[in-house]
């Protein structure tokens, strides 16, 4: 994705495309993987703690990213490609490498799907995979 292509995939989610709405995005962006929001603070130190923190807000809202729990630090946050409002056509598995404490994207391996019980109701899946990375691996060899 380009930067420019930021800017269409915000409108594609509904949201206005402000100057700081599109740093942030950018910066999630630029990542190439799914940052905490102290990582987007780091990154983007000329942008307000405050105004990061409501525009993930309102991009969650809009679905314009993904949230992800665990990794050991948290909720991390990436953009949303999917090109449906009712169904998450780029849900991916996740990994989270134990010793640099990164999480990378697998989006070639997508999340199985899964039959939930009758009365139960999904509303995300979050499948996180835990061990050493590449370059973590080859430091211990």
């Amino acid at each position: 994705m380009k930067a420019e292509d930021i800017i269409d995939l915000m409108m594609h989610h509904g949201v206005k495309p402000t100057a700081n709405r599109i740093l942030i995005a950018d910066a999630i962006r630029r990542a190439g993987r799914p940052l905490t929001m102290g990582e987007i603070e780091t990154a983007l130190c000329s942008v307000d703690k405050s105004v990061i923190s409501r525009t993930l807000s309102l991009f969650r809202e809009s679905h314009l990213v993904h949230t992800l729990h665990g990794g050991g630090d948290g909720l991390r946050y990436e953009l949303c490609h999917s090109h449906s409002e009712d169904h998450d056509d780029d849900a991916h598995i996740h990994f989270w490498c134990r010793s640099c404490g990164k999480t990378f994207c697998l989006e070639d391996i997508h999340i199985p799907l899964v039959s939930l019980p009758a009365g139960y109701e999904e509303e995300s899946v979050n499948y996180m995979v835990t061990g050493l990375c590449p370059d973590c691996r080859k430091k211990c060899n």
